[in-house]
Parts: structure tokens; sequence; C-alpha cells
């Protein structure tokens, strides 16, 4: 299951050339060549050369979505680290200027929102929009967006034609035979091949963790910055961690949001296993809430009657489609959005009451495809493409089949919301056609500050036991746990306890000295409460 981008974050995507601006770069004379290894040289020198071209900031152009004041560039990266003068790419970042004085201010803060496969391009709108959860901070730092190598401006990668990624309804994830697992079993092999058929072995190659952290640098370098301040939420988090690793000494503000398990034992094939078991305790909470809220929903007025009216959906959407497009996967696919998100409860709730209530459009608009939006697709596609590329280069998966289905059919038993959907989502792993690498080893570096770790013990796509692994990790760190509570991404939510210390992280660089424990953020309150209390 994908580490889903925070809500909001995620940018316009433009398909373009799979390796747009991927040009030779010849070595420069005079040129000072560092020591190290050759991705360390490579991403050295990549860095002296960022640092002496800088970035052309221009208005951005009118189909990307981003209105002046923001900006847009880009930044050329070697696509091979460990061959610095060969393709390069072109990383597209933006910015927002920082609406403090010139003695407040502090550079720039990089941000991105998960995925992989997000796109961090809508995080300088929360200066430009007055985001007030972000207005303290917004005085002191330019707010930098960038799309990661593969995501939408920036060389978007490609594994399937985007009409028909999109096309619905697919196959019920939940296998009743052998048949079943055999069907899913081709299509995820299929999938892997369209990754090196549409991308090229080069690029799909290139597409790690590691890589994209190594672009940070450069990106820093371009910036103007002699260190880096970041932002990261779930596997944005992950991304922080590779990067302190690489660069502790490059490192001045780390936050890290909602995070992904580091240890090598997780990425990728156990951290998935674990958000199945997850999900489902979360998916729980959710159906007690319905339930509580049966005045307004009447879908049951216990969790057992709401999971009762679920399985009855599910097996009707089996039968017979709702309108001919939204079958089991894409009933998952939408309704994974509640134990997602907190502000996604009240919504999906009411969607799916309307249908109970005989009304089907709500759910078809939502939950079904949507062929006339191309540029909509495209993004999708491209999306599930960069999720793929990461997670199955980073790491040797399993491949053995009769391990995927002992384990899967295992946790099913006690998981069942999420546990084959993701199976499905990331078996091309297991025969994946470029070489798979070797994960970074997290650990604490000479010249690595304090991170700020900030996590709810209920997350259902980045479990609790991802933040305690990272703080044991990262020596220094403080984890500030919001408790009851699970929604993803827990800066961008209300809770003083959590945004107060945010900003003194930021504006300060100050911790506190102990581990900090905040009570929850507000339960989600159904529409109608929500229109009474307005009226």
């Amino acid at each position: 299951m994908r580490r889903k981008v925070a809500l909001g974050a995620a940018g316009t995507l433009v398909t373009g050339a799979l390796l747009a601006g991927a040009i030779a770069t010849p070595a420069t004379a005079g040129e000072r060549r560092p020591a190290g290894t050759a991705e360390a040289r490579g991403v050295a020198l990549a860095a002296a050369r960022a640092a002496k071209a800088g970035i052309n900031w221009q208005n951005c152009p009118a189909d990307w979505g981003m209105k002046a004041p923001i900006q847009c560039g880009f930044v050329t990266v070697p696509l091979d680290y460990a061959k610095p003068d060969g393709r390069t790419l072109k990383i597209a970042v933006d910015r927002a200027v920082a609406t403090g004085g010139k003695q407040e201010h502090q550079g720039a803060l990089l941000y991105n929102p998960g995925g992989p496969g997000g796109s961090g391009m809508r995080f300088p709108a929360r200066i430009t929009t007055k985001n007030p959860l972000w207005a303290k901070t917004a005085r002191a730092y330019d707010f930098v967006g960038f799309d990661p190598r593969g995501v939408g401006h920036s060389a978007p990668i490609s594994c399937q034609d985007p009409q028909e990624f999109t096309k619905a309804p697919k196959a019920d994830p939940v296998p009743s035979s052998e048949a079943d697992k055999r069907a899913q079993r081709k299509l995820a092999y299929a999938y892997a091949q369209g990754c090196l058929e549409r991308t090229g072995r080069a690029m799909l190659s290139q597409m790690t963790t590691a890589n994209t952290a190594r672009d940070m640098d450069v990106i820093r370098a371009a910036l103007g910055q002699r260190k880096l301040n970041y932002l990261g939420v779930s596997y944005g988090t992950y991304l922080g961690a590779v990067y302190a690793t690489l660069f502790p000494d490059h490192v001045r503000r780390m936050l890290v949001d909602s995070v992904t398990n580091p240890s090598r034992a997780k990425i990728w094939y156990q951290a998935n296993l674990d958000q199945d078991t997850a999900f489902e305790t979360r998916w729980g909470d959710w159906q007690k809430w319905v339930a509580k809220n049966d005045a307004a929903y009447h879908l049951g007025n216990t969790p057992q009657k709401v999971e009762a009216a679920w399985q009855q959906l599910r097996a009707t959407a089996a039968k017979h489609p709702v309108g001919g497009v939204v079958g089991p996967a894409e009933l998952i696919a939408y309704f994974q959005n509640a134990p997602y998100y907190d502000s996604s409860w009240a919504e999906v709730a009411q969607v799916w009451s309307a249908y109970a209530a005989g009304d089907s459009k709500p759910l078809i608009d939502n939950a079904g495809p949507h062929p006339d939006n191309k540029a909509a697709n495209a993004k999708a596609e491209n999306g599930n493409a960069v999720y793929t590329a990461v997670e199955c280069t980073d790491v040797k998966w399993p491949t053995s089949w009769p391990r995927w289905d002992r384990d899967n059919t295992r946790i099913n038993r006690q998981a069942p919301f999420m546990t084959w959907a993701n199976a499905w989502m990331n078996l091309p792993c297991a025969s994946w056609p470029v070489k798979q690498q070797t994960p970074v080893e997290v650990r604490t570096g000479k010249g690595l500050p304090p991170v700020l770790i900030v996590q709810s013990t209920r997350d259902a796509a980045t479990p609790y036991g991802g933040a305690v692994e990272l703080h044991k990790r990262f020596a220094g760190s403080r984890l500030i746990t919001e408790r009851d509570a699970g929604s993803h991404g827990v800066t961008g939510l209300v809770n003083p306890c959590i945004n107060n210390r945010v900003d003194a992280y930021f504006l300060k660089g100050t911790t506190d000295p102990k581990d900090v424990v905040c009570g929850p953020h507000a339960t989600p309150v159904p529409e109608k409460q929500k229109a009474g209390a307005a009226g």
C-alpha cells in the first residue's frame, strides 16, 4: 500500500518525454574532483555545479497550476551519480518567498509529501493561501517544493497506458480461487515488464530513495543553502532519514511526520505487511465512529453492523458493479481514505449513506473512473509507476510466490480490509526487471542536529513502531506522540500541543528536554452537524 501523500500536497501532472532534459554534461576544466565513493564524488560535483548555476526562477507555466507569486524553475542532476558527466535530468522546483522581514529570514524549507510518487509542488501555496498553521514558519522560510525524479515535471516515468491503468471495474483483489491468484500474478508480471518498456532500463535502474536524497542535496546547493531545512511526511520521512544518513552535516533542521520504519528488515516487503494490520485497526476506529453517528448515516448502530453492511456492499458490487464501474477493487481504493485521513471520515460515510438510501451517483463519482479526465489519469498512473519503481528498485524483494501467498493468506485472516489489494500492488517487485539495490543503513552521522519526529499512535499507513525505530537510530532526536489518534500527516492538523512545538523547532531550533505525549486532535463530526453548528 502506497504511503499516500499528505492531503492537498500533490501537484498537477503533465506527462512528457520520459527523459526530458536528459543530456550529456561535459566535465568543466579546472573542476575539483572530490574523494569518496563514485556516488559521493558525483553528488559533490553536481552540487558544486548547481551552486554555481543557481535556479532561474520564473513565473510557473500556466498548465502547472501554480499562480504568481509562486515561482518555478529546474535543477539539473545526474541520472546516475556514479557518472556525473553522463546523462542528466531536470528536477522541477517551485517556491514562495518568506513573508517576514530580512532579519527574520532563515533560508529555504524543502518539502516532500510522501509516496513514493508524490509531488511537493503544492507546498508553497501554504504561504500564498495564508495557511494559519504555517503562518509563523512562513515568516522565516521560503517554502520550496519539488517533483522528485520520475514524478510530474521531473522526467516523468510510466508503466502502463494511463487510460488502461484507470479502467474499471478491476478484478476483486480478494481471491476466491487459485485461478484468481494466477491471474493477478500474470498482471503483476506484465506491469513490471511495462515499467521496463515504457521507462527504459537506464532510468528505471536509477529510481531509488538514495538517488532522490542525492537530488535533494543538489537542490540545497542550487538554492544557495549551506545546510538543508526539511519537512517530510509519510514516505518523505524515509527520504529525509536517508538524506540525513548520507549528508548528516548538511542538515540544519529536519522534521519528519508519520514515519516509515527505516529498518532494512522492514524496507519494503515487511513494511507493507505491517500496514495491513494497522489499516485493519484504523478501519475499526472509523466503523466505531460511523456507528456512533448512526443518526446521521443509518449504516448500523454498532461496529459489527457497519462491518456487515460493508461486506454486503462488497458482495453486491462483486456481482453487479455499481454503475457498471465500481466493484470491490474500486470500493477499497476509495474507502481506504477513511483509515488514512480523519478529514475523509465524514465524506466517505456520507457517500456510503447516500448509496444505502438509493442514490448511487456520489459513490460512482468518487470511486469510479473518469476516462475523460486524461490529466488526472496520467497523474494517477505516474504516481503508481514511481511508487512501484522506487520500492522495487530500493531493495531485493522475495521472489518466492509460496512465501507471498503464505504471508498474505495468514495476515488476511486477521486483517481482510486491505491485505490482498496491497499484495497485488507490490507483487511486480517479485519479478522486477532491473537490479535491486541494498537500502541505506539509517543511522546517526557526525554533525547531525536534533531531528524532530511527530507521530500518531494509530496511524494506518505508517505504524507507530516506525517512529520509535527512527528515534532510536537518530541520537538527540525528539519524539512527539499524538496519542489515541491515527490520522496520517499530523502536522497538518489543528493540535496546539503539536503546532506550537513545530513552530518553536523551525523558528528557534528548540526541542523539549524529553519526548512529549500530546492528546488527540478534535474528532471529526458529521457534515450535517457541521452545517447545523454553522447555522
